[in-house]
């Protein structure tokens, strides 16, 4: 269901609590990613939120980008240990073992495609048909299609993005819409 908001909008009932996510839902969720670096960045932010609130990420997302050299995946795959003590080091951060290890891992991954590969191949994974959802009941954790994308992005050496965090990935970046049919960003 829907939520109308002081400003008299109606937006996703997840994206109302917190000015952050008013901001994140109207600007950022479910638009489009076509780069890369944007993908990469949106793949490695999710699987940092996997356990945790999506407004924990929200809140740290610029210290995100300050401890991981704006997600530029060249600087990232050369990480040594004296970058993961750092990483382990920042409270800024979500500061855990295995999700800064497989930010290093992705990123190397990554490299290991040609560029635009990596957009492509996301993008492959999006619906031929999509059913808009009208309630928050109605939006699945998983699909076919991100159990696939898991499947395939782990054969390609990535690790930590299971289907949900493949999901939340293609709704994150617009390879699927979840906006609920009456919402403004719909």
């Amino acid at each position: 269901m829907t939520v109308v908001g002081p400003d008299g909008q109606a937006r996703c009932g997840w994206a109302t609590s917190a000015p952050e996510y008013v901001e994140y839902h109207d600007t950022e969720w479910g638009k489009e990613i076509r780069t890369d670096l944007g993908l990469f960045e949106r793949m490695t932010l999710e699987g940092f939120q996997s356990g945790l609130s999506w407004i924990t990420i929200l809140r740290k997302r610029e210290n995100f980008r300050a401890a991981f050299a704006r997600f530029d995946p060249v600087a990232i795959a050369a990480y040594g240990d004296a970058d993961f003590d750092r990483l382990m080091a920042d409270p800024g951060i979500v500061r855990n073992r295995l999700k800064i290890n497989a930010t290093i891992s992705n990123a190397r991954a990554l490299l290991e495609l040609d560029d635009g590969e990596f957009t492509e191949l996301l993008w492959s994974f999006r619906p031929a048909k999509h059913v808009t959802p009208r309630t928050l009941a109605d939006v699945p954790a998983t699909t076919p299609e991100s159990v696939a994308m898991a499947k395939t992005l782990k054969k390609k050496g990535f690790v930590f993005v299971g289907p949900t965090t493949a999901y939340a990935l293609m709704q994150a970046t617009g390879i699927v819409n979840d906006h609920l049919k009456t919402c403004i960003a719909r």
